[in-house]
């Protein structure tokens, strides 16, 4: 009978130990890939916000409310970091209406991302929206290095995904103004 053999230890990166290899996307390339964007809110919160989605949509299934959740912190990490204009889609624009509401977690939520994003609401007008100012959000998103569910980024008159949210951004020259967290 042969001796079994044991298992290799548990990676770690703790004192003392080394840390795991960088990951690459190509053999020059180094790309430090960010965490989920669900990581940045507890359970509790998390659940606290989605309800909050849920609560301004009645009948929303809850695994959307989540979803748009999701991508609403990814836009808002992306956000906090990006010098210029980014417009959420109208449904992650829902997420974002949200998580503004809970205002002691946005603001600590923003200062653990890099900078406070206001909202400045703009009425709705379909001839100022741009699928194109919301594609250049995607990029922005995906080079921060989140994945973008993109059927919560829809045009901006696509109503396959009913929400409440009832204002716009513009493009680069809108409203969303960034306050970048203070040094020291």
């Amino acid at each position: 009978m042969a001796t079994p053999v044991p298992p290799p230890p548990p990676c770690s990166a703790g004192k003392g130990e080394p840390s795991p290899p960088p990951a690459y996307t190509s053999s020059t390339t180094l790309v430090a890939k960010p965490a989920s964007p669900r990581a940045a809110l507890s359970d509790a919160d998390f659940n606290a916000v989605m309800h909050t989605i849920l609560d301004n949509n009645p009948g929303m299934d809850p695994f959307l409310a989540g979803r748009i959740l999701v991508d609403a912190l990814a836009f808002l990490a992306t956000a906090a970091r990006t010098e210029g204009g980014l417009v959420p889609s109208r449904v992650v624009d829902e997420g974002w209406h949200a998580l503004i509401l809970h205002t002691g977690l946005y603001q600590s939520l923003c200062a653990r991302l890099g900078g406070f994003v206001h909202h400045i609401p703009e009425r709705p007008d379909p001839g100022r929206r741009s699928q194109g100012s919301i594609e250049q959000t995607i990029d922005a998103i995906e080079a921060a290095g989140y994945t973008v569910d993109r059927e919560l980024w829809r045009g901006p008159t696509d109503t396959a995904v009913s929400v409440a949210a009832n204002c716009q951004h513009s493009g680069p020259e809108g409203p969303i103004v960034i306050i970048p967290k203070p040094k020291g």
